[in-house]
């Protein structure tokens, strides 16, 4: 069941898994809580995403929403840009008043830094307080499994998007909606070829990478529906595949969803891909796929 919680546009969130189905529960209950959000998953799984919804469905969704992330920058920094530097200089604990303060990447912080947003955590996490708008409500993302605080908090969970595959089309759709709206052009849809390549993938990058998978087909496709060999060709970042490459990966990627669908049996792979046996084998041996691996 397809269910989706938030704003069509920024604040939207798809669930057609029961792990995501759960991560909605979870964000509805945390939105109803006046106490901080814990949000654990592995890089790319969409924590920052899931705060603005917890933020969007809240009471405080007309309040400020303010993300802080201490990655790359040194403690003093970190410690003026969170806390602030003066009355002139806010920092973002102030800024979110109100509202909602995204403490991004909880591993960043230094471990002075971090003692100090403890204590305050610890000063304010008052229910009353935190309810009367008195004082920011926090969300704070993290890889790491733990909360380091002795804090009453509410935990949301984000599964690696291998672990919701039903959740894969769903999000195509929905992101190939929002880029065809900024490329200003009519969403087609997404060929039956690259239907089967984004179930077949395994997302190590997770919902980031399909996203941007999406994003660069989009404008490689044009004003067609989004092919197998677009979503190929759309590496992450602005890496563009020579050709050759691009080949290559395609018929690697090709065979191995053949080989997974028939579990390592050749002859069946390759009368579904419409090649003589000692052809497919050529393809196979030509990409280094190892068909055993595939076989039950």
């Amino acid at each position: 069941m397809n269910h989706a919680i938030g704003n069509p546009r920024s604040d939207h969130w798809v669930a057609a898994s029961d792990a995501a189905q759960h991560t909605v529960e979870q964000m509805a209950a945390a939105s109803r809580s006046p106490l901080p959000v814990f949000i654990h998953g592995a890089a790319g799984t969409g924590k920052k995403h899931a705060a603005r919804v917890v933020h969007s469905l809240g009471t405080r969704a007309s309040g400020p929403l303010e993300v802080f992330s201490a990655r790359g920058i040194s403690e003093e920094r970190q410690h003026s840009e969170l806390f602030g530097g003066s009355q002139s200089a806010p920092g973002a604990l102030t800024r979110a008043e109100g509202g909602t303060l995204v403490v991004d990447d909880l591993e960043a912080l230094a471990a002075p830094v971090l003692a100090e947003l403890i204590d305050w955590l610890k000063k304010t996490t008052d229910r009353t307080a935190v309810a009367a708008g008195e004082n920011p409500r926090l969300a704070i993302t993290s890889r790491s499994a733990e909360f380091p605080a002795d804090v009453e908090f509410v935990r949301i969970e984000l599964a690696p998007l291998a672990e919701r595959n039903e959740c894969v089309l769903p999000l195509s759709a929905h992101f190939l909606g929002i880029f065809s709206r900024e490329a200003g052009t009519d969403p087609v849809g997404i060929t039956s070829d690259a239907r089967c390549w984004l179930l077949e993938e395994t997302w190590p990058g997770n919902v980031r990478e399909l996203r941007e998978r999406v994003r660069q087909a989009v404008h490689l496709a044009g004003s067609g529906a989004i092919s197998a060999e677009a979503l190929v060709l759309a590496a992450e970042g602005d890496e563009v595949l020579s050709f050759k490459e691009a080949k290559r990966a395609f018929e690697t990627r090709y065979v191995e969803g053949l080989l997974r669908r028939c579990r390592g049996n050749i002859s069946r792979a390759a009368r579904l891909a419409r090649k003589d046996r000692k052809d497919f084998y050529d393809v196979i041996r030509r990409t280094g796929v190892d068909p055993a691996q595939f076989r039950a």
